[in-house]
């Protein structure tokens, strides 16, 4: 068994906490950061940079090394519907740093963050290492038990950070229950080959029964295929055949490309949640991200939601960190904080996901755009004001934290 202490242990890698990570060591805190894979190289993980987190990257000073980084902009959302196309968002109309969505595979974005996170002393991420118990004292969690390839490690700190995803074993160890909200729907994550021609195809298309989202990533593009919730069973029963015809007949342009799908082992199924924790911390316990909030995949704003959490933490308990010590009352200002916008978020998906998603998916068949999108697409001043809903959020969170 080996001993660690810290001012503050993080469990996860992923974008909420490798950007606290990041932005606590900044600050002079002492952290150690849990992941418990041995790389980030995972695919079918959210790839939707949008302008809030490149905003905080510009605050940080790091936007333009980060957009060195291979990735591909997007400046204006369209959907095909039916028959019809409908441009629901102009990135291009707000005045930001990045006025666009960057699309960047997660391991870029997380190996990013920790080459910059290691130039500071103390930031310490130790790979393999999963959390697994919670180490408690005097009544309040008093640091984290983790597995690694060397054996057990505990981690002295007065407190831990649950950022370890949306079936988080520091939530489920500090007994932090979670409220249910519901989807109604799953996502098959595919992958397709993208061509020079491909450039200004909508993101989406919805038709009766089925809805489909491509992202564009270099060569290929990452698909995601929603079905009716718990349909998978159904399509695999259907055929292989079958399921690459239904691509077809949703982009027409990616007939004869669909021969990439070669097995069902070519498909990956991402079971949606959308949930948030009633109490997003206990005494020396805190959860952020997909830990405290689980997100629908409508609107790609997950990463970004979990950015602002980490941005948020770093603002309110750096000096607590610091000063050795950090009381419930300042952990419960960070879900005030964030609670309000994490909320709103969600009503919007779940609202999305009732009026629209659900019927198309029950074999509605939308011949026209729902007219509040045509009436987005007939006035541009409307396509910048819900691009700036999309890309900034409700609540954008300054970096206040500073560096040491």
């Amino acid at each position: 068994m080996t001993e660690l202490t810290a001012q503050a242990c993080v469990a996860g890698g992923g974008p909420a906490g490798m950007m606290l990570g990041y932005l606590l060591a900044r600050a002079g805190v002492d952290v150690v950061v849990l992941e418990k894979h041995g790389d980030f190289l995972r695919d079918f993980r959210g790839d939707t940079v949008h302008p809030s987190t490149l905003e905080v990257m510009g605050e940080l000073g790091l936007l333009d090394d980060f957009l060195k980084r291979p990735h591909q902009r997007v400046d204006h959302l369209a959907a095909q519907i039916g028959e019809e196309t409908v441009h629901i968002g102009d990135f291009r109309r707000l005045n930001l740093r990045a006025p666009f969505i960057a699309l960047m595979p997660q391991w870029d974005f997380l190996d990013f963050l920790v080459e910059k996170a290691r130039a500071f002393p103390s930031f310490r991420l130790i790979m393999n290492g999963e959390v697994t118990d919670l180490i408690r004292a005097d009544g309040r969690v008093a640091g984290a038990v983790a597995t690694t390839p060397d054996g057990e490690l505990r981690i002295a700190a007065p407190l831990v950070i649950g950022a370890d995803g949306r079936q988080s074993t520091v939530r489920q160890r500090a007994g932090l229950e979670v409220e249910d909200i519901g989807a109604p729907m799953d996502v098959l994550w595919l992958r397709l080959p993208r061509r020079g021609e491909d450039d200004g195809l909508p993101l989406g298309r919805a038709v009766a029964g089925g809805i489909l989202v491509m992202i564009p990533r270099g060569d290929y593009f990452q698909c995601g295929f929603v079905v009716p919730k718990g349909g998978w069973d159904a399509i695999r029963a259907r055929g292989l055949e079958a399921f690459r015809s239904s691509i077809e007949t949703m982009a027409p342009a990616m007939r004869g490309r669909t021969a990439a799908i070669a097995s069902w082992d070519d498909v990956k199924l991402l079971t949606v949640a959308v949930d948030r924790l009633k109490n997003w911390c206990a005494p020396g316990v805190l959860c952020i991200g997909d830990a405290a909030h689980a997100m629908s995949p409508v609107g790609g704003v997950g990463i970004n939601l979990a950015i602002q959490d980490a941005v948020a933490s770093a603002n309110l308990l750096w000096a607590p960190l610091k000063a050795g010590a950090v009381s419930l009352e300042q952990l419960r200002a960070v879900q005030r904080r964030r609670e309000w916008p994490t909320k709103v978020t969600q009503a919007a998906q779940v609202f999305i996901q009732k009026q629209a998603i659900a019927p198309m998916l029950a074999g509605a068949s939308p011949k026209r755009a729902p007219w509040p999108a045509r009436l987005v697409d007939r006035f541009p001043p409307l396509q910048g004001l819900l691009a700036r809903v999309v890309g900034m959020g409700v609540r954008f969170e300054r970096v206040r934290s500073p560096a040491a």
